[in-house]
């Protein structure tokens, strides 16, 4: 593709769209450490956003949204770039590449038309990133490629688009295919020829960067016999895509192609997601002002990549889910706008991240907001109308005025405080709701206590605040074990949210060991007399009453009967006696766990006409249900999960190897689509506690897995006597 003109975005001023189709939004993907953000910076500096040391004006990098990141050098959050590039406004999302925050990358493709991955050229490609462009696939997102680390000692751009056209293209090798040699320079010291410009296929031309600006030449000889060995498959692929089916004909007649109908035909291909480019890019060495491949890059974003108008009608409800036509992009039309990422500012409150998918956003105006979906993760269903404070666009720590988003744009939005990510605004007057986008189920516990009584009155606030940023968090007071437990994806996740607590929202907490809800059962039958009888001056107390306990099959719960025969125990006190054993059943027998599955008989007992009264038979109750369990076996149940494990082919020995010492019982395995296999298997909850880490250590980053409650069994005795062991020390 051949060079064109551009505008470069000013610093220092917003970019604002007046029009769909001069807007680009492109999502940026690959594992932690492929170079997403350095590209980024690459990119704006290219456009002229930042100055040439890559800054924006306070001193902070462009995308550079949260301290946490600097302190972890690892993104951890979704953060929005816009730039201006041949009178185009490019929204470049960039998303975090560590699993543990897939929820932002979820979010940035639920924002974007079109992605860019990012492929190290040192590192290859890891399972997650093929795994997504799977999913990306499935929804026909328009992709591309772009190869980094190209210093690299090590690095082989040829070899890397093998390998793109290998695992991207496998359904179709010739979809997947480089637009662009690299031009490399003398060889170093070490061996190593640095990449100093490009060899353009298409256009055949050289685009030199080694001045630190683009300069474009003739090919000599060397580079021209490069270019014909490669560019016939490119114009074959590119013809194979085309509309055009006399294309081919012709070209196979001999017939040169006009570039221009190859460049037309390319950039409508990668627009319909069916043809995927393969390109290269590097960022600019000190004082440069363009980085390699860069222009190519944005060439390709903004005559290659959709525009918002592309983009199917998105289907809609009224928020009581009665149906609505589905909605288009169009400025003029009705409102509909999704939060896509919620953060907070120490200044500003809560700050919304916007895709107006129809209508026009206007900084002050009402808007409705409808909330459904997610509230099993602690996020209450909510439709409300807010005042919206300010839209601006960001850029690293900087938010620039807007004085309006229009439809298929992104904005930042002030001061609405009721809104979550994935909530969806639409007019007062005509409120709408979006389909929530899949998020992934958060599968590690995280348990809590508040560190000091001051952060006790905080946590409540703060956790609300948190869970409200981010919908892979759940947040669940158990009511079994009285534990507050964030759920979350990983280590990092768990990390990053206690260090949120504590900088953003100043809630100091501890983390606790997280408690699996056992329950007890009697092994046997078993009978117990409780005898509470005080005379100690004034109104005594006298209750007198005999039970006999016999186990029931797994889910019956507590049953109680009732045999007294003579009055023994007066009919007014017989419920205060079911009371009393009802209350020391939850509490347990045993080990301090809840009783279940018994059927407790009351056979007998004794009253006094003055002494007897409801708190002592209670009393009584709760005294003939422990002794019975002194005398009888008493079970511990552990309560037993159905698991659903999706992993690639290769990794299904490791993962049944893995159930299979955890006590794991696999009931099944099935075919899940090409080469991935779903293992279904019966495990202990306290066996997968950490099981969000261990699959993602045992199948290299590429298995997922749902898990769900079936019942409580009986745990192993010598497991079993553990617990019990660490009851009576208190741990």
């Amino acid at each position: 593709m051949g060079a064109t003109s551009h505008q470069a975005g000013a610093a220092g001023r917003a970019l604002t769209a007046d029009r769909p189709s001069s807007v680009r939004n492109v999502v940026l993907v690959g594992h932690s450490g492929s170079g997403k953000t350095t590209l980024v910076e690459a990119l704006a500096l290219t456009a002229g956003a930042v100055n040439r040391a890559g800054r924006v004006e306070d001193g902070a990098t462009v995308s550079d949204y949260d301290e946490i990141e600097h302190r972890r050098q690892r993104s951890v959050q979704l953060s929005l770039v816009p730039v201006e590039w041949g009178g185009i406004k490019i929204n470049i999302l960039d998303t975090p590449g560590y699993a543990d925050f897939v929820g932002e990358l979820r979010a940035g493709l639920r924002a974007a038309d079109a992605a860019l991955f990012v492929v190290s050229a040192s590192d290859g490609i890891d399972g997650a990133t093929r795994m997504v462009w799977d999913e990306c696939e499935a929804v026909g997102m328009p992709r591309a490629i772009v190869v980094t680390h190209l210093e690299a000692a090590r690095a082989d751009y040829a070899q890397m688009a093998n390998i793109c056209g290998e695992i991207f293209g496998a359904d179709d090798p010739d979809a997947v295919i480089p637009l662009y040699l690299p031009l490399h320079g003398p060889a170093g010291p070490d061996g190593h020829a640095p990449v100093t410009g490009l060899l353009g296929l298409l256009s055949q031309r050289v685009y030199e960067y080694a001045s630190g600006e683009r300069t474009e030449r003739d090919p000599d000889p060397a580079e021209l016999a490069l270019i014909s060995g490669a560019r016939s498959r490119l114009i074959e692929g590119i013809i194979a895509e085309s509309e055009d089916e006399s294309l081919m004909d012709r070209y196979l007649g001999g017939e040169d192609i006009d570039i221009k109908t190859l460049v037309d035909d390319l950039e409508r291909a990668v627009a319909r997601g069916t043809f995927h480019p393969v390109l290269m890019a590097a960022p600019a060495a000190e004082g440069a002002k363009q980085g390699l491949g860069t222009v190519e890059l944005l060439e390709l974003i903004t005559g290659g990549f959709p525009t918002p108008l592309e983009r199917a009608a998105v289907a809609v409800t009224a928020p009581d889910g009665s149906p609505r036509p589905a909605v288009t992009c169009d400025p003029a039309g009705p409102l509909l706008a999704e939060v896509v990422k919620t953060s907070s500012d120490p200044y500003v409150g809560r700050v919304s991240l916007v895709r107006v998918f129809s209508g026009t956003l206007l900084p002050e105006a009402t808007v409705h907001v409808s909330g459904h979906g997610l509230a099993d993760r602690g996020h209450e269903d909510h439709d409300v109308d807010e005042r919206i404070g300010a839209l601006s666009s960001p850029f690293g720590k900087q938010q620039r005025t807007l004085t309006r988003c229009i439809a298929g744009d992104l904005a930042c939005v002030a001061k609405l405080t009721r809104a979550e990510t994935g909530d969806t605004l639409s007019a007062k007057d005509d409120p709408l709701l979006m389909e929530p986008w899949a998020m992934p189920d958060p599968l590690l516990p995280l348990a809590i206590e508040a560190h000091s009584k001051a952060d006790e009155d905080k946590l409540s606030q703060g956790l609300a605040r948190l869970v409200a940023e981010d919908p892979t968090m759940r947040l669940e007071q158990n009511p079994h074990t009285h534990q507050v437990v964030l759920w979350c994806l990983g280590e990092a996740h768990q990390d990053v949210a206690l260090e949120r607590l504590r900088t953003r929202y100043g809630v100091q907490v501890d983390a606790v060991p997280h408690r699996v809800s056992l329950r007890e059962t009697f092994g046997a039958k078993a009978a117990g007399r409780g005898r509470h009888v005080k005379q100690s001056g004034g109104h005594g107390q006298f209750a007198i009453c005999e039970i006999e306990v016999e186990p029931l099959p797994p889910g019956s719960g507590i049953e109680f009967v009732d045999k007294v025969v003579g009055g023994a125990v007066p009919r007014q006190f017989i419920p205060s006696v079911e009371k009393g054993v009802r209350t020391q059943a939850a509490r347990g027998v045993a080990a301090g766990y809840p009783l279940v599955d018994v059927r407790i008989t009351l056979l007998d007992g004794k009253a006094h006409s003055v002494d007897s009264s409801d708190a002592a038979f209670q009393t009584a109750g709760a005294l003939a249900l422990r002794e019975a369990a002194a005398e009888a076996r008493i079970h511990l149940l552990e309560p037993v999960a159905e698991l659903s494990v999706l992993v690639p082919d290769e990794y299904v020995g490791p993962v049944m190897s893995d159930l299979a010492g955890r006590r794991g019982r696999v009931v099944g395995t099935e075919q899940a689509g090409p080469g991935r296999t779903r293992v279904r298997a019966e495990i202990p909850e306290i066996e997968i506690g950490r099981y969000a880490v261990e699959l993602r250590s045992v199948s290299h980053g590429t298995g997922r897995f749902a898990r769900s409650y079936a019942r409580h069994e009986p745990m192993p005795p010598q497991i079993a006597d553990k617990v019990r062991e660490q009851v009576e020390k208190g741990t």
